[in-house]
């Protein structure tokens, strides 16, 4: 099983992308955080894991069937 950054029961009711980078280049966030928004995601959470910075975007499923 592979460890996920989110809580399981998230994958129910929505669609979800994690992001990962460093944190010399979390800048990149503001335009993943722009292209995602344009297309219907939210960011959900925002944590650290050792070296890493992880986002995770989120979509309600029904959203995603209405669009």
């Amino acid at each position: 099983m592979t460890y996920k950054p989110y809580p399981p029961h998230w994958e129910t009711v929505a669609d979800l992308r994690v992001f990962r980078t460093t944190a010399a280049e979390w800048e990149k966030l503001i335009a993943w955080r722009a292209d995602m928004r344009k297309r219907g995601w939210k960011l959900l959470r925002v944590s650290s894991e050792g070296p890493e910075m992880v986002a995770i975007f989120g979509r309600t499923k029904a959203d995603r069937t209405s669009a």
